[in-house]
């Protein structure tokens, strides 16, 4: 299990982590070209920030071994990201909000799974 927990949890950082500085290497009008819902751009930034440090938080404390509870709440508060994501996304169809959907529930199951560890 905590291999599997692994696994999933460096896969998010990584998919957090290039999504998140992705918004900063872009620009306003790429991001927004296709967008079935258009956010202003300081939204976007904030998201931006918000993805680079929930990819560190779902990776650094619990390798490190300092504040451990801080990885299954970088996940818990990641997840409402992945709600706005399903929200933005569902106006351009139902299978674009498929994949925030799954990475929800990754993050979901990484809360899960290093909750019960991290204050045990």
């Amino acid at each position: 299990m905590n291999i599997l927990l692994w696994i999933i949890q460096i896969l998010l950082a990584l998919l957090f982590l290039m999504a998140g500085v992705t918004k900063f290497i872009m620009s306003y009008a790429d991001m927004t070209k296709e967008a079935p819902v258009v956010l202003p751009y300081w939204l976007i930034l904030f998201i931006g920030v918000c993805e680079i440090l929930g990819a560190i938080g779902l990776v650094v404390p619990w390798a490190t071994g300092i504040r451990p509870g801080l990885t299954p709440l970088a996940a818990a508060l990641l997840i409402i990201i992945m709600i706005g994501a399903v929200v933005t996304s569902l106006p351009a169809g139902v299978s674009m909000g498929i994949f925030p959907a799954v990475v929800g529930l990754l993050l979901a199951f990484v809360a899960w799974g290093r909750r019960s560890a991290a204050y045990a």
